[in-house]
């Protein structure tokens, strides 16, 4: 196994789970600064007041997109384990 086939693995493996933690970041990011917006807006204070609406974000943003990120996993993983013999040099 050479260094391409390593590096090249790697940015795989990086560009996927960067694929798959992309819709609960973002999730995560609008609720929370939705959140802080309005926070600002009414002058409400109170750190606890954006944790129940983006754990609800993040469980609707995995609901919505979760079949999408077990297919990406099982494809890749299945690409992972096609290339083996070629890996191993066979």
């Amino acid at each position: 196994m050479d260094t391409t086939a390593v590096l090249d693995i790697g940015y795989a493996a990086m560009t996927l789970a960067a694929k798959l933690a992309a819709p609960i970041l973002i999730t995560a990011l609008v609720v929370g600064f939705t959140v802080s917006l309005l926070q600002s807006i009414t002058q409400v204070q109170e750190v606890t007041l954006s944790f129940v609406p983006k754990a609800v974000g993040v469980g609707v943003a995995l609901l919505v997109a979760g079949h999408w990120m077990i297919s990406e996993t099982v494809a890749f993983t299945h690409e992972m384990f096609e290339r083996i013999p070629n890996l191993l040099g066979g």
